[in-house]
This record gives C-alpha cells, structure tokens and sequence, in this order.
C-alpha cells in the first residue's frame, strides 16, 4: 500500500511557474507508475502526466506538453510536477496517483490518490 501527500500548490501569476512534490510512504514506491491528475471546479478529474516505474518514459496530456514536466526520484520515493508558462486554464486541484498501468491516462487505472493541493493561476 502507498501513502501520497502532495505539496508545492498555490497562487501564482500567469507566466509563472510552479514545482509540485509528492511525496510516497512504502517500500514499494518504485514498482508503481506515478501520474498527475487535475480537477477544476465543475469539471472530471483529467490526467495531466504520467511516468514509468524507472522514470525513463513519461507522458503528457497536449494542453501542457513542453509546459510540464514529471520526473521521479525512486530513492527519495518522490514524484515532481514542475509547471512552467502557467495559464489561467491549468487553476485546478492538483493529484498524485499511484497505479500498476505505465502511460494510462484513466484514472480508473490508479490506485491510490494523495489529498491534493490547490495551483491557482491568476491573469
């Protein structure tokens, strides 16, 4: 079983950039995919990013491809989200999941989920 906690969120000015951190409790963090996921209020839960259990492949939804980037550090057992030319439209509640399926944007596929941290993006 994994224990996600993700911090990093907050209020930041269009243009700006942000680094999420999750971080994982469990000696098996590095034998699970690891992806991001968003919901804005209103909205359903969209994948964001996505990375293979050694970090060597990751995945990207369009809207934030060369934006985003999502790496993972299996000793630290940790996951980053670092978010740069942030835009009004990324305002969202920010998650870190935990699955057995590399690259799946279904967040059916995960699970287990960490409390979330809220980006906001002001114009």
């Amino acid at each position: 079983q994994v224990q996600l906690v993700e911090s990093g969120g907050g209020l930041v000015q269009a243009g700006g950039s942000l680094r999420l951190s999750c971080a994982a409790s469990g000696r098996t963090f590095s034998t699970y995919a690891m992806g991001w996921f968003r919901q804005a209020p209103g909205l359903e839960r969209e994948f964001v990013a996505g990375i293979s259990l050694g970090g060597s492949r990751t995945y990207y939804e369009d809207s934030v491809k060369g934006r985003f980037t999502i790496s993972r550090d299996n000793a630290k057992n940790a996951v980053y989200l670092q978010m740069v030319s942030l835009k009004p439209e990324d305002t969202a509640v920010y998650y870190c999941a935990a699955g057995g399926i590399t690259g799946t944007q279904n967040y059916a596929d995960y699970n287990y989920w960490g409390q979330g941290t809220q980006v906001t993006v002001s114009s």
